[in-house]
């Protein structure tokens, strides 16, 4: 039986601190996930989120195991990618080998840390509207995994 720990509610590098600020249990489409606010230490500015996605199943192929958000003014300083790396250790922990990492084909800083990340590329797929996110329209996504 999943359950959550309190080992990853703040992990930290030299840049960046990633502080949990909620848990969420499980229903009938999305897993457990652990959801942080990504802060610079330099300024103690938080610069956006990331969602840590413990499980499998049929969504999270589409929405991927690790989710982020670096608000606009913040990126193109790869800190998508630094916080990315320093989540591994919480997908590990939970037994997990691999983690799917997803994003819409249009988005190109996305697609280039993940592959920064050493994820392969597996697909770019039409997302069935069984999808819990499906919307009308919406973008082809990228699929990776990356072994951990």
């Amino acid at each position: 039986m999943f359950q959550f720990t309190d080992r990853f509610d703040i992990i930290e590098n030299d840049e960046l601190i990633l502080q949990i600020t909620k848990k969420f249990s499980a229903d009938d489409r999305l897993i457990h996930f652990y959801y942080y606010d990504i802060v610079r230490k330099s300024d103690m500015k938080r610069v956006g989120n990331i969602r840590v996605r413990i499980g499998n199943n049929f969504h999270s192929y589409y929405n991927g195991h690790i989710g982020y958000e670096i608000f606009e003014e913040y990126r193109g300083k790869g800190l998508a990618y630094k916080a990315c790396r320093e989540v591994l250790c919480v997908e590990r922990f939970h037994g997990m080998d691999f983690v799917y990492f997803a994003c819409d084909e249009s988005n190109i800083p996305s697609k280039k840390t993940i592959e920064k990340l050493g994820a392969e590329f597996i697909e770019a797929a039409d997302v069935p509207k069984e999808y819990f996110a499906w919307r009308e329209g919406m973008e082809r996504r990228l699929i990776y995994k990356l072994k951990l």
